[in-house]
């Protein structure tokens, strides 16, 4: 929570010269790291290996201004796809390329929405494209 904190109060300048709190982060983070786990529950054991193995990662988003400190926005973007195929139950059609279809225009819709564009022009130029498919 320390960490998302700071990146909330963050400033370009910081990002050139970090401030002295994410060197101690990263410090209690590998105390914790080294912490003997064996006795842990199965999960729990998978979890911290995870850490452990991508321990470099992990705070990053406090190191590169554009990265979030959450996925939300990547849990956002599947989440169309989630509702559609509980909603239908699965993608059809007679080509079985339903679901990659979907895929695609939704990419195109989400996309465009992020960068503020208009989803009908944006949508009216994929219909008119030329490309042929891989």
């Amino acid at each position: 929570m320390r960490a998302i904190e700071l990146k909330k109060k963050m400033t370009e300048e910081d990002y050139l010269h970090p401030p002295k709190e994410i060197a101690s982060m990263e410090t209690e983070l590998d105390e914790l790291l080294k912490t003997e786990y064996s006795e842990f529950h199965d999960k729990e054991q998978a979890f911290i290996k995870r850490l452990i193995k991508n321990r470099q990662s992990i705070f990053t988003f406090l190191k590169y201004p554009n990265v979030p400190a959450d996925n939300n926005a990547s849990e956002g973007a599947i989440r169309n796809v989630k509702i559609k195929t509980k909603v239908s139950g699965q993608f059809r059609n007679k080509d079985g390329e339903g679901a990659d279809r979907y895929a695609k225009i939704r990419s195109v819709i989400d996309t465009t929405i992020k960068n503020g564009q208009d989803v009908y022009t944006a949508l009216t130029c994929m219909a008119n494209c030329q490309v042929r498919p891989i």
